[in-house]
């Protein structure tokens, strides 16, 4: 095994002369030779010493080849002879790890069954694979992208540093295969839509609108994905709370703007659409390859939710880590990632940008500077697809609503209680009469109520004579000033002028 630097990276597709007299191996033979590539890397990276990666560590190439019939490091398979090499090893076994992937589990899942194949929507030449546990994405490279993802990888270092919680791609590996005159670039990385959930609608979404919608081809297909004018006309956007929509346009800004800062462009948003049914799925009914997460902030949900901290691997059967959101009358399980960063704003973007702009409005397609671009696709994620909820607002007015109603109530209730008051008052008062005017023939059996209120009439009879004879001695003393009174005449005036209930102060004459 040798080590060499990453310019032989980005060179052709083919190798030497003598590799194209071998028989081209068939795409069965390719996917075992990348699975067993794959484990032989990272079971040869255990005997390695943990320590911290250095800056170099992100460049290093490691090459070995590996026989048919096997030598002193390698093993004996039954696929044709092919050469691997492995990028940044010690970087990528970082980055597994910062995801809590096990080295076991990470073997296990990509080399122990035969991987799963599947179609490319876009226009690149791609092939993708699936593990059989449904947690990884092994997706082919051209050079260029391959390239430009080793040189990306000390930011996308301290950006992952900085927040583990991402929506943007996952990378856990970067290998080269040659084989029988073919070279394969193959990415590792984490799978957004797991299959083991039915999606009903898939979409590609970068928010231009130049050809943003699906062929017809695509359409026919039994799980087609579509694009952003497919959106504008199935959809009217996905709802959320208020607290799930603010975290995930947090997290999409935040991926923006560090795409923004590599220049990356024509990136797309995989969104995939699950509604839910009205009866619950029951767990045996589901797909079992999802057993166990084995993979740190790998859902929608995780990759979102920036402020809880250290979480457990959680095997959710029911949602598996989709974002609950609503769509008219459905409830709805929303998996969602950003997808391929590998796009630079180069020369050659540029010029596609300037034909295109002749063409077309500028603004709409879907090459253009990164600023623009990043701006363009949180506008469109942020006002067409995803909206928010406005439960407060709803709240507030069915409590007016109910504080009405009570209030209605209350008068309602209130009302004949009232009534009955005033007749019960009413009733008493005619009693009274009744019994005053039938008891004067006979004065000894007057009843008590009678005499007492009798009595009380009285009293407040004398009370406000006593006060108009008050107002009329100060007048008198005000208007008519009395001539000097003897001791004896004054005690005589006294009693006549202070009523009898008020026993006042005596002045003294001495």
């Amino acid at each position: 095994m040798s080590a060499s630097p990453a310019s032989t990276l980005g060179r052709g597709t083919k190798t030497s002369k003598a590799s194209k007299d071998h028989k081209k191996p068939t795409p069965a033979a390719l996917k075992g030779a990348i699975q067993l590539g794959i484990g032989y890397a990272v079971g040869n990276l255990s005997s390695k010493p943990d320590r911290d990666v250095l800056m170099q560590d992100f460049s290093v190439v490691e090459s070995v080849f590996l026989p048919s019939e096997g030598s002193n490091l390698t093993p004996a398979h039954h696929f044709p002879d092919f050469r691997l090499k492995t990028y940044a090893p010690l970087a990528f076994r970082y980055f597994r790890e910062l995801f809590g992937i096990k080295p076991d589990d990470y073997l296990y899942s990509i080399c122990n069954e035969p991987l799963i194949e599947l179609s490319n929507p876009g226009a690149s030449s791609s092939w993708f694979y699936l593990t059989s546990d449904d947690e990884f994405i092994i997706k082919t490279v051209q050079p260029k992208e391959a390239e430009f993802l080793q040189k990306l990888l000390p930011g996308y270092y301290m950006n992952l540093n900085q927040n583990p919680r991402t929506l943007l791609p996952k990378f856990y590996g970067l290998y080269c295969i040659q084989c029988g005159g073919i070279t394969v670039r193959v990415v590792i990385m984490n799978n957004v839509l797991p299959r083991a959930m039915k999606m009903h609608y898939k979409y590609d979404l970068k928010g231009s609108s130049y050809k943003r919608r699906a062929s017809r081809k695509e359409r026919a297909k039994p799980s087609p994905t579509f694009k952003d004018l497919d959106f504008q006309d199935m959809h009217e956007g996905l709802v959320f709370d208020p607290d799930t929509y603010s975290a995930l346009m947090k997290t999409l800004q935040r991926d923006c703007r560090v795409l923004e800062s590599f220049k990356i462009m024509d990136y797309s948003l995989l969104l995939g659409i699950h509604v839910l049914d009205r009866k619950p799925l029951s767990r045996g009914s589901r797909c079992d390859s999802r057993r166990g997460q084995k993979v740190l902030y790998s859902t929608a949900l995780e990759s979102i939710q920036g402020n809880v901290k250290d979480p457990e691997p959680v095997a959710d059967d029911d949602t598996l880590g989709g974002i609950p959101a609503k769509h008219k009358d459905e409830s709805l399980l929303i998996f969602l990632g950003i997808i391929d960063i590998l796009q630079s704003y180069r020369f050659v973007k540029k010029v596609e940008h300037s034909w295109k702009a002749l063409v077309h409005d500028g603004d709409t397609v879907s090459v253009h500077r990164p600023s623009f671009y990043a701006d363009r696709f949180l506008k469109f994620m942020g006002t067409t697809v995803f909206k928010k909820s406005h439960p407060l607002r709803g709240a507030s007015s069915k409590r007016k609503k109910n504080s009405l109603y009570a209030k209605s109530v209350s008068q309602e209730i209130l009302s004949p209680l009232k009534e009955r008051k005033e007749e019960k008052k009413a009733q008493s008062m005619d009693n009274l009469d009744g019994n005053f005017y039938s008891s004067s023939k006979q004065p000894d059996l007057l009843p008590e109520s009678a005499v007492s209120l009798k009595s009380s009439g009285k009293e407040e009879e004398d009370y406000e004579n006593s006060e108009d004879r008050r107002a009329s001695s100060s007048t008198i003393a005000l208007d008519d000033p009395l001539p000097p009174l003897s001791r004896s005449q004054s005690d005589s005036e006294l009693d006549v002028y202070l009523p009898h209930t008020v026993s006042p102060r005596r002045p003294s004459w001495s």
